[in-house]
């Protein structure tokens, strides 16, 4: 017969997968869904100016990173991306914090969205084009680069691991102290 504390984990890492999962889904669809908007709506236009000329729809096609750096070398992306949604499924398994489910699902939906276009868009197998559309500051990305649904999961994804690690807050739901070392949920105080 299992103990109660095996029941509760096994809950608590169904409950991570499942936040880790759904949101990964939620953002790949969302990313495929305004790639498509973008393509139908931009194609061949001028770059659409929003708030001022604070944000543009501006519809490029990105072979590297930001500013299409290592834009000769995009089956690399691919495989770095491969491998970074392998350790994430891999972490699934043992996952049991909801914060860290929330931080790797905004990632893994990012990095299956951009996988997406390398795999699937021209000019071919593993080495497509990401489709971009949100410009700040610059209809062509002077200011800042072009970037998409899924880029901004993936920043926001790593800017929340970042914060869990800084914390202490471990993937397992633990949480270490300012001295490294495991923190131990103490007993309420009673009341006098």
């Amino acid at each position: 017969m299992e103990s109660q504390g095996a029941i509760d984990g096994a809950t608590t890492r169904r409950r991570a997968a499942s936040v880790l999962f759904g949101i990964g889904l939620a953002v790949l669809a969302l990313d495929f869904g305004t790639k498509h908007l973008a393509l139908q709506a931009l194609e061949g236009r001028e770059p659409a100016k929003l708030l001022g000329g604070l944000v543009y729809f501006s519809l490029t096609r990105n072979s590297g990173a930001a500013w299409s750096i290592g834009a000769d070398h995009t089956w690399i992306f691919s495989l770095i991306t491969m491998l970074v949604i392998g350790w994430i499924l891999w972490t699934a398994l043992r996952l049991r914090s909801l914060p860290w489910a929330v931080s790797l699902g905004l990632v893994l939906g990012g990095a299956l969205g951009n996988l997406m276009d390398r795999v699937f868009r021209a000019p071919g197998w593993f080495v497509g084009h990401v489709v971009d559309m949100i410009s700040v500051l610059e209809p062509y990305g002077r200011a800042f680069p072009v970037f998409n649904v899924a880029d901004s999961a993936l920043v926001c994804g790593v800017f929340l691991a970042v914060f869990l690690e800084l914390t202490g807050r471990q993937r397992d739901g633990s949480r270490l102290g300012r001295d490294g070392r495991p923190v131990t949920p103490t007993a309420p105080r009673e009341r006098a």
